[in-house]
């Protein structure tokens, strides 16, 4: 039987998948299988987009919904001689039988059914069934630049779904698998307020609804992927410096800000004069030798600190040469 898979890390976002869609069946009529799509108002292909945490620690999600084509469908619990499966797994809303029958759009758990209102009859991804019978692909895989979306026979997939999840409940046996979902994370910068510079190979630690080590990268951040909501623990700690731990409830993702750490005793830094901040540096002596230019109507002041020497030439936009 046939399945969808889709990969989120090749997906890019272009919404090709959704425009293939409405592409093919708006305006078309592909029977038995289904009536003419609204211009507007359906996604029987919706590409969503969440955006993680919080600037600048942001990450985006894409990922498209449409009808998961279940083994154990409720639309078709809902009235079995209007909704069926085919036998290569496609499910399928008679659209002539289905005329009317307003209160089937209720009958999906995931809301993949819409109405439409001018044909008067609900409509779903019908898996561009009309297609595939030609041995065609649906035209939303077939729009895919990246690959991100596959269409086969399930057996050609089976490793993957082994690792793969799905936005429908397992109990209604949904035939559309998702990999690689990014879910939620936690993230945060750990550095040293002593040199005023960020702390690489920190050790992060997080403990309590997962557990997982890592260690701050070359920008002292840290990272956590692929979390569930729970309630967590971040310990960061680092040689010579005093361990810090922060609780996180996550319900979303978090960019849980930077973390100074505190030096420990006998690792003190002495500050150097070069590292005087420039308010404490004492001004040059002498009043530097400023004279003023003009070059058409615009006026510019040199003074001693210009690269240009006494014989320089400028040009029309006063750069020297």
């Amino acid at each position: 039987m046939k399945v969808f898979v889709f990969d989120s890390t090749k997906c890019n976002g272009c919404y090709g998948c959704q425009l293939a869609c409405k592409d093919e069946h708006w305006n078309n009529e592909w029977l038995p299988y289904a009536l003419p799509q609204p211009d507007t108002g359906h996604f029987w292909c919706k590409m969503t987009q969440t955006d993680h945490g919080q600037v600048p620690k942001v990450r985006v999600e894409y990922k498209p919904l449409f009808c998961n084509h279940c083994d154990d469908a409720p639309c078709i619990k809902a009235d079995p001689e209007v909704s069926y499966k085919r036998a290569d797994g496609l499910v399928i809303l008679d659209p002539q039988k289905a005329k009317g029958r307003r209160d089937l759009v209720d009958s999906c758990p995931y809301g993949a059914i819409y109405w439409n209102e001018e044909l008067e009859v609900p409509q779903h991804c019908t898996g561009c069934a009309h297609l595939v019978e030609e041995g065609k692909l649906p035209h939303c895989v077939d729009m895919c630049a990246t690959g991100a979306l596959r269409f086969g026979e399930e057996d050609e997939f089976a490793e993957e779904i082994e690792a793969a999840e799905t936005v429908a409940s397992p109990e209604h046996g949904p035939r559309v698998y998702y990999l690689n979902l990014p879910h939620l994370f936690i993230s945060g910068e750990v550095w040293d307020p002593a040199l005023d510079e960020v702390i690489e190979g920190a050790k992060v630690t997080l403990s309590g609804d997962a557990e997982v080590v890592t260690e701050s990268d070359e920008f002292g951040d840290f990272w956590f992927r692929r979390l569930d909501p729970g309630s967590y623990i971040v310990t960061m700690e680092a040689p010579g410096f005093v361990t810090r731990s922060v609780e996180v409830t996550l319900e979303e993702s978090l960019n849980i800000g930077d973390f100074p750490l505190e030096r420990e005793p006998g690792n003190e830094v002495k500050a150097k004069d070069d590292d005087a901040p420039i308010a404490a540096k004492k001004a040059p002596i002498d009043t530097p030798n400023v004279e003023v230019g003009e070059l058409g109507d615009v006026k510019a002041s040199m003074s001693v600190m210009s690269q240009a020497g006494d014989d320089a030439v400028f040009d029309d936009s006063g750069i020297a040469g």
